[in-house]
């Protein structure tokens, strides 16, 4: 508060006003984050990540690095994956040998029992 009123002493309304969002500059210009919006629908195999076909943030990270030479954080990467339009994806279905007899059991004895 302190901080806001001297700013209103000495410049008044317009010294209050927004400089805009905060945080650094994105580190990657729009050539670049094209560039990686293509590896990303290219998918994971075709980058040597060969166990699954999922994208990770770790994985994300690692692929930035190696193309672009620059580092970012895993939050730093769900901002700028956020920032290009992708989203976090949950599977539509569920696995054909899930058994939910076998998951209402555990539920109710193994589960409660682990919790004391």
């Amino acid at each position: 508060m302190y901080v806001w009123r001297r700013r209103w002493r000495a410049g008044g309304r317009a010294a209050l006003a927004t400089k805009g969002p905060g945080g650094s500059d994105c580190r990657l210009d729009q050539q670049r984050l094209d560039r990686l919006a293509q590896a990303l629908e290219q998918g994971p195999a075709a980058h040597g990540f060969g166990e699954d076909q999922r994208w990770t943030l770790a994985r994300v990270a690692d692929l930035i690095a190696r193309m672009f030479h620059t580092r970012y954080t895993l939050r730093g990467v769900s901002y700028l994956l956020h920032r290009m339009g992708f989203s976090p994806q949950v599977p539509a279905h569920r696995a054909v040998e899930r058994d939910e007899d076998a998951i209402a059991t555990w539920r109710k004895e193994t589960w409660p029992a682990g919790k004391r």
